[in-house]
């Protein structure tokens, strides 16, 4: 298998891994009532442009090769960098998923028995779901024989990170107060010891 085959194979896998990981977290999250709900515009376009970095532009290429002229060859050593970077992706994104239990939501929301969660991988860090989405970025940029296609995940998860952060975090302080300016004080956003 070429290694322009095996990157798009292994992004595959990864992308079906993550609705297979999502979806039962988002069905048990439906019955927990929302208390608060940030619905502006805003959000919405932010979801849906890492919905596009993430997976239409991703897609669009791999079904067409479309933009042809972006194409090149990652070589196999970026797409094994890929494919790690992939899998651990997906070990934070469910373990972030399973450590807030009925709390997650896609969009900003606080819900009914929300509480600041400090255990599991949110000791170190309190944003781990998108320190997922940084991992997945930049797997994708590693996996993909396609600049645009590869990149447009970075700037997808660029965008919708440091427009949404301190939205939610303010949103979290507003809920939780001092609670949550403490755990703020004890960790990093998505980087243990370092950011």
């Amino acid at each position: 298998m070429s290694s322009i085959a095996l990157g798009q194979t292994i992004w595959l896998i990864g992308l079906v891994a993550w609705f297979i990981i999502r979806y039962p977290y988002a069905r048990r999250a439906r019955g927990t009532a929302t208390l608060r709900r940030d619905g502006t515009l805003r959000e919405r376009v932010l979801l849906a442009a890492a919905f596009a970095g993430l997976f239409v532009i991703p897609v669009i290429n791999l079904a067409t090769g479309w933009p042809r002229a972006f194409a090149y060859d990652p070589g196999y050593g970026l797409v094994i960098l890929g494919g790690l970077l992939f899998a651990f992706s997906l070990w934070l994104f469910r373990r972030s998923h399973k450590d807030l239990g009925r709390q997650w939501s896609a969009s900003l929301e606080v819900r009914e028995g929300h509480r600041v969660v400090r255990t599991g991988v949110y000791r170190l860090i309190r944003h781990p779901m998108y320190a997922s989405f940084w991992l997945w970025a930049i797997a994708q940029a590693c996996l993909l024989p396609n600049v645009a296609a590869a990149f447009s995940g970075v700037a997808a998860v660029a965008v919708l990170f440091f427009a949404r952060v301190r939205f939610e975090e303010q949103m979290m302080i507003e809920t939780f107060g001092e609670d949550y300016r403490r755990y703020m004080q004890q960790t990093h956003r998505i980087i243990p010891g370092v950011y």
